[in-house]
């Protein structure tokens, strides 16, 4: 990197009111040219960001000339290399230095940027991350959180882990849960987020040891941490109106995504051959044409597109591989949300007060904390 880059960047970040957003162009399905569009897109409606966005210089210079007055909210970090969807997270960790990736959260590390994000290899972006960001003390394994349509006032509910590892013990669903609520407050504005954990139902007899312990550990820790704790819930909750943070292993929570996602498309796929099967029910979709927009509108997977890595020294928004510039813009949109709150520092605070070597036994140990610092 050339110091005039490092100046650029250091400018972007200090500027006043912005809040400075750090973009890997090259790992989407759809290439440097959705991602621009979406950054295009971010850009025309919020004029507090601020952007390094990361890969070839050439062509990201062409790209973004193409769009007026964004050169001048874009730095540009010229990075040749490329992770594909199909490079495995330990060769990217070799030699993924000089990837658009690798960049993307350099500049999150140098704290040139508030946030990064990324459309790539979903281990490979998680194995970056940490050997770059590191954990955060007291966290033995970051998760990834995602937004879920749900009943609520909000729209969605949060849940994690989905799929940052398949592993979890009594412990780290506790930091989950305390992280989870953390998002909450700061992502959808909850004062006081409702946590349940994810469980095969709702008695308390039910469920692995290492749940039944969490069960335990979480309902200690709801005072000091600042939610309420609802108690185990179960699948049919995930979008229920009963609770604003899901908690589960990365295993569990990754198989309930994937079968949201594809049940979501199932329906929408099934709505549109039955408004297509014959002239009255194609006059039946004119009439309800409205209805059918705010349907789409509010299951469409792009506009919550963005898993957030939790637990790092740094925060990272996964965008979908395959997503569009209005999958982009929305990721672009929450990295802004909790930049903007300062969103990683709550959460550091969060887990330094409650997490800690001595708290590990649950020991029920208070800390001085006022509340809504996170």
């Amino acid at each position: 990197m050339t110091s005039a880059e490092i100046s650029t960047g250091s400018r972007a970040s200090e500027s006043k009111g912005s809040v400075v957003i750090s973009v890997d162009a090259m790992g989407g399905d759809r290439g440097p040219s959705a991602v621009v569009a979406g950054i295009a897109q971010s850009a025309e409606k919020n004029p507090e960001i601020r952007f390094i966005v990361h890969g070839p210089k050439a062509e990201l210079e062409r790209l973004i000339a193409r769009r007026d007055g964004l050169a001048e909210r874009c730095d540009i970090r010229d990075a040749a290399g490329v992770v594909t969807m199909e490079d495995k997270p330990s060769q990217v960790l070799r030699k993924g230095e000089g990837t658009s990736m690798w960049s993307a959260v350099e500049s999150v590390r140098k704290g040139e940027a508030t946030v990064a994000v990324s459309c790539g290899n979903t281990g490979a972006l998680m194995a970056l991350s940490m050997l770059r960001l590191r954990k955060l003390p007291g966290v033995n394994r970051p998760a990834i959180a995602c937004l879920w349509p749900s009943r609520n006032p909000q729209g969605f509910n949060v849940m994690l882990d989905v799929g940052a590892d398949i592993r979890a013990d009594a412990q780290d669903l506790l930091t989950y849960a305390l992280m989870g609520a953390s998002y909450a407050r700061n992502g959808l504005g909850l004062a006081r987020p409702r946590v349940g954990l994810l469980n095969v139902g709702t008695e308390e007899h039910k469920g692995r040891a290492e749940l039944k312990q969490a069960h335990e550990l979480i309902g200690q820790n709801a005072e000091e941490g600042n939610f309420d704790y609802v108690g185990f819930v179960e699948g049919g909750d995930l979008p229920s109106a009963r609770v604003d943070v899901i908690v589960t292993d990365g295993f569990t929570g990754n198989i309930a995504l994937k079968t949201g996602e594809g049940t979501a498309k199932l329906v929408g796929d099934f709505l549109k051959e039955a408004f297509g099967n014959s002239v009255m029910s194609k006059f039946a979709a004119l009439l309800a044409m409205t209805s059918l927009k705010r349907l789409q509108k509010r299951i469409d997977p792009r506009r919550v597109n963005g898993g957030v890595f939790l637990g790092l020294n740094g925060t990272v928004v996964k965008s979908h591989g395959s997503a569009d510039e209005t999958g982009i813009s929305a990721a672009i949109k929450l990295a802004f949300q909790l930049g903007k709150s300062g969103f990683h520092e709550r959460l550091a605070a969060r887990v330094a007060h409650s997490i800690t070597p001595e708290h590990a036994g649950a020991t029920g140990k208070k800390h001085a904390e006022h509340k809504g610092t996170s």
